[in-house]
């Protein structure tokens, strides 16, 4: 009997026997593990790789300047959809009808991640483009509660449910579509520009809504001058739909359908192809991975709503700034992030996702509240510190996590599972912080409440980033090693450890 760990023979073994053992323990050995060949290595396209990162990032960027302008506009959107009374409770009216959308991104996930899994990555995330511009640009037609009262907040909400649907296809479809072109030593790199394009975003948004408030004032913006932002979405929508139907498929999920088709007949290949796109697979073969992607995001996107959706409220709500004054601050953070975020996602391929996804963890569990005492010294230099220190806390997982969390699956379920994943904890901890820190300040009284709501975000983050695997320079799990160059396919080949002597 062949020992396939081992591969040690019996030690009573006869010449004859020990010749057939080690004939059989290598045949094992290679259907287990069959020597890689330059054909089963992915050699990427470097203007590919470009094209798809352009359109990937632009899709990005325009979702986080949708959901940007909404945070900024907040206090304003409380005055036009909601009867005017108690100021807070305006407020707190406008964060709710934010946080609704997210209540409906778990169900675009549902449906647009299996069905990348089964029709490809760019048909998907070409719909979700065209949504999201739709959604985004019809709340800048709707008419205010004085004009129409009820139906006011009805169709916000409404459209709001639109943005939050076709989002829950939205960031699991780019990160696979950049990890899956991306060569695997520098998946960090390219990966980070879809979080440059998240900051690019933000930073449309409050760049455009500071601009139209000095230009207007409180009393335009609350007439008419809310609604550009909004309108400006249309157009922006069409040169990212453009852009992403010039794309061609991933070569992972091209692979995946070639050898589908390759081996229909075996029994091997029915099981896998069943598995694409199926939900009810997804929860059941991958629940553990699945429970690990919500507690990573969850951490992920209450620091990142927190600091990047939140902070211009709180520092206009709590601390006596004008909103122009507000966005300003949180404009010249995020720049300086922009200039680093790059820097990060080379910092993880050479070093290791984990690594640096445990230093943000642990900059936002430490610094938290130094940063907010800070902020609340209420002086220019002051809060410009305390804001850099949440934003170099934050641009550690910024830089790292759209490469992190594409490697947590296989391939032929990788768009479905992340997007199940991801926007089930956005949608319960993500959209809902604003809500949750607002009302826990009106409780209380503190105005450190968002620190602490960050370090208990940041703990959780600790524990599922000690407890992940580390995915830096290697293939993305059931595809083929993706490299940039021909020499370097043919160092991964020569490269190979030999079958072991007996």
């Amino acid at each position: 009997m062949v020992d396939k760990e081992d591969g040690a023979a019996p030690a009573d073994a006869d010449p004859e026997a020990l010749k057939r053992h080690r004939t059989l323990f290598r045949a094992v050995r290679r259907r287990r593990n069959p020597p890689l060949r330059r054909t089963d290595i992915t050699v990427t396209d470097e203007a590919a790789v470009q094209r798809a990162v352009k359109a990937a990032s632009l899709g990005n960027a325009m979702e986080w300047f949708d959901f940007g302008i909404y945070s900024y506009l907040a206090v304003t959107i409380g005055h036009v959809f909601f009867p005017s009374g108690n100021g807070t409770v305006q407020l707190l009216s406008s964060f709710a009808t934010f946080a609704v959308s997210f209540l409906v991104r778990p169900l675009g996930g549902m449906v647009f991640g299996p069905m990348g899994d089964r029709i490809g990555r760019k048909k998907v995330l070409a719909l979700t483009m065209i949504m999201m511009a739709i959604g985004t640009f019809a709340i800048g037609l709707i008419p205010s509660y004085a004009s129409i009262g009820f139906w006011a907040p009805f169709l916000l909400i409404l459209f709001r449910l639109v943005q939050g649907f076709s989002t829950g296809g939205e960031y699991g479809g780019a990160s696979t579509f950049i990890a899956e072109y991306a060569p695997d030593r520098r998946r960090g790199f390219f990966g980070s520009f879809l979080e440059l394009g998240t900051l690019a975003g933000y930073i449309g948004a409050a760049g455009l809504v500071t601009l139209l408030t000095a230009l207007l004032g409180n009393a335009g913006m609350d007439s008419w001058g809310w609604r550009v932002p909004f309108l400006v979405a249309g157009p922006i929508g069409l040169i990212g739909l453009y852009l992403r139907l010039r794309l061609d498929e991933t070569p992972a999920f091209r692979k995946l359908e070639d050898d589908s088709v390759h081996r229909a007949s075996e029994a091997a290949s029915t099981v896998e192809a069943t598995a694409r796109g199926d939900l009810a697979k997804i929860f059941r073969n991958h629940w553990p991975t699945l429970v690990l992607c919500v507690c990573l995001v969850g951490a992920y996107n209450i620091t990142d709503y927190m600091l990047l959706s939140y902070m211009p409220t709180y520092l206009s709500d709590r601390m006596g700034y004008s909103e122009t004054h507000g966005l300003l601050i949180l404009i010249g953070t995020m720049v300086v992030l922009m200039l680093l975020i790059n820097q990060v996602g080379k910092l993880s391929d050479r070093l290791g996702r984990k690594p640096v996804l445990m230093t943000g963890m642990l900059g936002f569990l430490l610094l938290s509240v130094p940063a907010f005492l800070l902020v609340e010294q209420g002086s220019l230099a002051a809060v410009s510190a305390g804001m850099l220190m949440l934003g170099l806390s934050l641009v550690c997982l910024l830089g790292t996590m759209s490469a992190a969390l594409p490697a947590l699956f296989p391939t032929q379920v990788r768009y479905g599972s992340l997007s199940i994943g991801y926007n089930l904890s956005a949608s319960l901890f993500g959209g809902t912080t604003p809500l949750v820190i607002t009302a826990l300040i009106s409780v209380t009284g503190s105005d450190l409440m968002p620190a602490y709501y960050s370090m208990a975000a940041a703990l959780v983050g600790v524990i599922s980033v000690a407890c992940m695997k580390e995915t830096a320079r290697r293939p993305l799990e059931g595809s083929p090693p993706a490299v940039a160059t021909p020499e370097e396919a043919a160092e991964l080949v020569e490269g190979q450890a030999p079958l072991p002597r007996f």
